[in-house]
């Protein structure tokens, strides 16, 4: 009977032991699935495209840098600015300091859109943009077609499309410009104000109502041909976010086709850039142009803007067409 009992109380033992194992197994296996499960989660696309601008949200340096909270375009709920971002802003060029910001925002917001844009992403999403530039690289690179077949096509300041359809294609969906660079837009193309004063909302609110802005620094269009119900205005928060995190406020103020990639970055998806840097000799001109004049410096931080693109390319981020 001793024998029995003894016998029995080892059987027992060792069932709680293999008990205990099991337990302990099945615990870390549940917690391993659990993890496995939750940084699937975690790394689930943010859109549909075969790559994503979001994806993947573990390279610190794209985090330090884009915030996905700043917001890219102006409406009167986000229109009050912080007086750092006020008085930024009004130093970049010369402004009419006694104009009331305040009535010019209740101005622009009388006659234009004042609503949320591009505020649709999620996994289901792909939005696919070419942002094209000016270069003269564009010359002969027959990138038309490509260009074209992207959702959305924002191209720069005067760069035409007649007579040049080959390289750069026809669709323009976005324009971007100020007054000193304006040109007359058909119905379907969003005008894409970058103010870079107060003088230029008060030239686009004159260009569609009394004409009356014929001059800023230089002389501009009084008026413009454009769908009133598809302009944007840029926000000048964006511009000094622009500044101050990508550009680490390297030169005076960053110029537009780097506000625009960044631009880019935060309404897309997927980001294809075309016709920016030097040709293939060297040279920095339009496409456009009948001389090759060199266009390279001003009071931009033009070398830490192209070393920050090519890092964007690294990164896969963006994907840059040289034309050559």
């Amino acid at each position: 009977m001793t024998v029995f009992n003894h016998l029995e109380r080892h059987y027992v033992g060792l069932f709680l032991s293999a008990m205990i194992i099991y337990f302990l197994v099945y615990t870390q296996t549940s917690i391993v699935l659990f993890s496995v499960r939750s940084e699937n989660v975690f790394l689930e696309s943010s859109c549909s495209c075969k790559t994503c601008v979001m994806d993947p949200m573990d390279d610190d340096w794209f985090v330090y840098r884009y915030n996905p909270s700043v917001s890219p375009l102006l409406n009167r709920k986000n229109s009050e600015l912080p007086q750092d971002t006020y008085n930024w802003w009004l130093g970049l060029q010369r402004s009419s300091l006694n104009v009331s910001y305040t009535k010019v925002m209740d101005q622009l917001f009388s006659l234009f859109p004042d609503e949320e844009h591009y505020s649709d992403g999620g996994p289901d999403r792909c939005r696919t943009c070419a942002v094209v530039g000016n270069s003269g690289n564009l010359v002969g690179s027959h990138y038309g077609g490509l260009i074209d077949f992207h959702d959305v096509v924002i191209r720069i300041n005067k760069g035409p499309t007649k007579g040049y359809e080959k390289d750069v294609g026809s669709k323009t969906t976005h324009r971007i410009l100020y007054p000193e660079s304006a040109v007359d837009l058909d119905n379907s193309t969003h005008l894409v104000l970058f103010p870079f004063k107060i003088l230029d909302m008060q030239w686009l609110i004159s260009s569609f109502t009394t004409g009356h802005i014929t001059r800023t620094y230089m002389p501009v269009r009084p008026t413009i041909n454009a769908n009133i119900d598809k302009v944007m205005i840029l926000h000048p928060g964006f511009i000094k976010y622009v500044y101050d995190s990508w550009l680490h406020r390297r030169g005076r103020y960053p110029s537009t086709g780097f506000i625009t990639l960044i631009f880019a970055l935060h309404i897309c998806d997927e980001v294809n850039i075309f016709g920016f840097g030097a040709s293939s000799d060297g040279t920095w001109h339009h496409y456009f142009d009948k001389t090759k004049m060199n266009y390279k410096g001003g009071p931009h931080g033009g070398d830490h803007e192209n070393k920050t693109m090519h890092e964007l390319l690294q990164r896969n981020k963006i994907s840059l067409y040289k034309g050559y």
